[in-house]
């Protein structure tokens, strides 16, 4: 199993910044990307943006590119999403997740372990 946690939430006023982790631990030999999500009241979860371990490939959602950073420190098992300019529709609780295998990521199905969540609310 991997184990996931999230921390580094809070309360930002819009325009604000926040830098998650998300901290794997236990058989991160068999990760090949993490990826974050995030779930508002009442939505569905939504990708955020992947990163893969060993190369350290990106990608992100259309509606976070140019605010957003993913990166990974792979001595600490930690993979960062830093967020910039944040705006009142990015409150949610955001998730990491762990994927065993290669592929985009894009989807929860890809993903077989989850962090507990961290929430973040952006006041407007």
């Amino acid at each position: 199993q991997v184990q996931l946690v999230e921390s580094g939430g809070g309360l930002v006023q819009t325009g604000g910044s926040l830098r998650l982790s998300c901290a794997a631990s236990g058989r991160t030999f068999s990760s090949y990307a993490v990826g974050w999500f995030r779930q508002a009241p009442g939505t569905e979860r939504e990708f955020v943006a992947r990163i893969t371990w060993s190369s350290g490939s990106t990608s992100y959602a259309d509606s976070v590119k140019g605010r957003f950073t993913i990166s990974r420190d792979n001595a600490k098992n930690t993979v960062y999403l830093q967020m910039n300019s944040l705006k009142h529709e990015d409150t949610a609780v955001y998730y990491c997740a762990s994927a065993p295998r290669r592929g985009l990521g894009l989807l929860l199905k890809e993903y077989d372990y989850w962090g507990q969540g961290t929430q973040v609310t952006v006041s407007s």
